[in-house]
């Protein structure tokens, strides 16, 4: 039997479950990478730059370590450079860590039979929970709570835990984290590195491109190489972790990354690996006195959000990326591709995700999809954007954190209630109203904010499915308070906004 490997661009891993099959075998390795996958949807440019200078660097470390590797580059499809590969080869079988995106699964098993061997897909070891180990889980629970899958899982991996229960007596410190940003932050910069000859050719490449692409490029400083991705964490760890916990949610003009750790590219294409990352940050705790608020924060955005988003994906039926709760059908924004737009939160954000495409959680949850929710935009389109705009977006990442917890088109699967705010939480954690066309104030006037007359558009259009979530009720009553003849007027607003 003659055994090779197909690596995939989210696999970039020496310890990815197909390689280490093998082990200490030094079997072909193939990597290809596909002009007809990235035509799907217009993706942007720093995301291509990075998957591809990170799959030509690793590729290099495999040969580097004896691995006889084939690579192909800006080949016309998977297909036909990867049967001549299996034939020139004599591959008998091929083994292919299981992709992490349904859709890809899918296209591979459709694949099989154009294929002159036979395939074994080998359980995918970037997560911390196993596909079936969530199913065990999630079974007859009334309810997937988010916290009780976190708490389980720092049980599972004794994650700052002692004798069985959470270390400093609490599981979540919230309390202390989430504040909004004072003026006159001064914040860390994130680490560089300037594009070496591999990443200069990828660059050239993708600037050269007929396919439909989105965002900048003339500022790449993303790491291409696992070295490179654990000095991030490095830096992170060292110089960010403890002031993390405090403005995590804190959005603040011209500070694009703050205390965020920007390793989230890295772990979703397998150059760092979320229990190492996990361990780095206990570690902190334990040997540099961090503050707890700030690495239990950090962990729980892996161990508990990460994991949790992963599992659901993968136990929801297969229909979920078509759920539309509130048959919400307007289309998204021109906006969303240029930046142009009048309200400022939305313009510095997607300014940011244009120039770098990156935006930190609250940008994407408590902007971009807090107006796509309450201005009723199909969550289909907007799921497509999120997947396309994002340098860390794939299928897994997107459906359950745009379907589910952005837009609330699942129905209340995994969040309790519709993460809609309106102006007011915009102000109360950013400095973006401050230089903005509207009213922060205002819900009715020329100079209203949107978000404010969307805002309670979105609760009077579904007052009857939002009487459902409990914790809705008490905004409901503010509603009733309001007079008919603002209403009417807040209606009138957000119709001809669309118009």
């Amino acid at each position: 039997m003659t055994v090779g490997i197909w690596i995939l661009g989210d696999q970039l891993s020496q310890k990815q479950a197909a390689l280490t099959s093998c082990h200490p075998e030094k079997v072909p390795v193939i990597l290809i990478e596909s002009l007809e996958h990235i035509r799907t949807r217009p993706y942007h440019r720093q995301k291509l730059v990075l998957i591809w200078s990170a799959m030509r660097h690793f590729a290099e470390e495999l040969r580097q370590q004896g691995y006889p590797v084939t690579y192909e580059v800006a080949a016309a499809d998977f297909q036909k450079p990867l049967i001549a590969w299996l034939k020139a080869n004599h591959i008998t079988e091929l083994r292919v860590m299981q992709p992490a995106d349904r859709p890809f699964r899918q296209f591979i098993m459709a694949m099989q039979s154009q294929l002159p061997c036979s395939i074994q897909i080998i359980p995918n070891n970037h997560f911390l929970w196993s596909t079936s180990d969530f199913q065990k889980w999630a079974n007859g629970k009334k309810s997937l709570l988010l916290e009780s899958f976190y708490r389980e899982g720092r049980k599972r991996l004794q994650i700052l835990m002692v004798d069985n229960q959470p270390v400093g007596g609490e599981w979540n410190y919230d309390k202390q984290n989430r504040q909004p940003p004072p003026r006159n932050l001064i914040t860390p910069q994130p680490k560089v590195f300037p594009a070496d000859e591999i990443t200069q050719a990828v660059i050239h490449q993708v600037k050269s491109l007929d396919i439909p692409t989105f965002g900048e490029i003339n500022n790449f400083n993303w790491a291409v190489t696992r070295n490179q991705a654990l000095a991030v964490l490095a830096d992170f760890i060292d110089g960010k972790l403890a002031q993390f916990g405090p403005y995590q949610d804190a959005m603040v003009t011209g500070e694009n990354t703050m205390w965020h750790s920007l390793i989230s590219p890295y772990l979703n294409i397998g150059l760092l690996h979320p229990l190492e990352v996990i361990q780095a940050a206990e570690t902190a705790y334990y040997q540099q006195q961090i503050p707890l608020n700030s690495v239990e924060g950090f962990i729980r955005q892996i161990l508990g959000w990460r994991e949790y988003m992963y599992g659901l994906y993968n136990y929801v039926d297969s229909d979920y990326p078509q759920q539309n709760y509130f048959q919400h059908h307007q289309p998204l924004p021109e906006f969303f591709w240029t930046g142009k737009t009048k309200m400022n939160c939305l313009h510095q954000v997607l300014k940011q995700t244009i120039n770098t495409g990156y935006a930190h959680h609250i940008q994407r949850l408590m902007v971009l999809s807090n107006f796509a929710l309450i201005a009723g935009i199909s969550p289909q389109a907007v799921e497509n954007w999120f997947h396309a705009a994002f340098i860390d977006a794939y299928d897994w990442v997107m459906q359950t954190n745009v379907i589910g917890m952005g837009l609330f088109a699942d129905g209340g699967i995994l969040a309790s209630k519709p993460y809609a705010a309106s102006a007011n939480y915009i102000h109360n954690m950013s400095d973006y109203c401050r230089n903005c066309s509207y009213d922060r104030k205002s819900r009715t006037g020329s100079q209203a904010c949107p978000f404010n007359y969307f805002y309670w558009d979105f609760l009077d259009r579904h007052r009857d499915k939002l009487t459902k979530q409990g914790r809705m009720s008490f905004i409901l009553k503010n509603l009733d308070k309001m007079p008919e003849t603002e209403l009417a007027e807040i209606r009138d607003r957000a119709q001809k906004w669309h118009e």
